[in-house]
C-alpha cells in the first residue's frame, strides 16, 4: 500500500514541479512580452514620427513645387501673350521702308559704273594734268628764252646804233660841221653848237 501510494505521489509531485516550472516560464515569458511590446510600441511610434515628418516635408516640397508651377504657368501665359502681340505687331512704315530700300538698291547699281568711270576719269585727268604741267613748264622756259633773246637783240641793236652814230659824228667833224653831242638816256640825238 505504501509503495503504491508513493508511486502515486511521485507523478503528482512531478506534475506539481512541472506546473511550478511552467508558471515561472509563463511569468518570464509574460515579462519578455511586455518588454517586446514596449520596444515595439517605441519603434512604432518612432517610425510613425519619422513617417509623419517625411510626409510633412513631402507636403512642403509639394506646396513649393505647386507654387513654382503656378508661377511658371503664369509666366508662360504672359510670354505667350507677348509673343502673340509681337506677331500681330505691324510696322507702320513698312511700305516706306520697302520703297527706300528699293531706291538704295537702284542707287547702288548706278554707283558701281559711276565709280568705275570716276576712277577712269581720275586717271585721265592726272595724265592730262601732268601733260599740261609739262607743257606749261616748257612754255615758261621758252618765254624766258624769248626774253633773253629780245634783251640780247636790243643790246646788239643799241650797240650798232651807237657805232653808226659815232661814225656819222666822226665824218661830220672831219668835214668841219658843227660838233655833235649825243643825248644821253635815249635813242634821239641833239646838236650842241659851239662858237668857234
Amino acid at each position: 500500500m505504501m509503495q503504491i501510494e508513493q508511486q502515486q505521489q511521485q507523478p503528482q509531485q512531478q506534475q506539481n514541479q512541472l506546473m511550478v516550472q511552467n508558471s515561472g516560464s509563463l511569468s518570464f515569458s509574460s515579462h519578455l512580452s511586455k518588454e517586446d511590446e514596449e520596444i515595439s510600441k517605441s519603434a512604432l511610434s518612432t517610425f510613425r514620427a519619422k513617417e509623419e515628418e517625411i510626409e510633412r516635408k513631402k507636403m512642403e516640397v509639394r506646396e513649393k513645387v505647386q507654387l513654382q508651377l503656378g508661377r511658371v504657368e503664369e509666366e508662360t501665359k504672359r510670354l505667350a501673350v507677348i509673343r502673340e502681340e509681337l506677331e500681330a505687331l505691324a510696322d507702320p512704315m513698312r511700305k516706306e521702308v520697302a520703297q527706300v530700300r528699293k531706291k538704295i538698291d537702284a542707287v547702288n547699281k548706278e554707283l558701281k559704273p559711276l565709280g568705275n568711270t570716276c576712277q577712269k576719269k581720275e586717271r585721265e585727268y592726272k595724265e592730262a594734268l601732268d601733260a599740261f604741267n609739262e607743257k606749261n613748264k616748257e612754255k615758261v622756259q621758252l618765254i624766258t628764252k624769248l626774253m633773253e633773246l629780245v634783251s640780247e637783240s636790243e643790246k646788239l641793236r643799241m650797240k650798232k646804233l651807237e657805232e653808226l652814230t659815232f661814225d656819222e659824228c666822226s665824218t661830220d667833224l672831219e668835214k668841219g660841221k658843227y660838233p655833235i653831242k649825243p643825248k644821253q638816256g635815249g635813242c634821239g640825238w641833239w646838236i650842241q653848237v659851239y662858237n668857234l
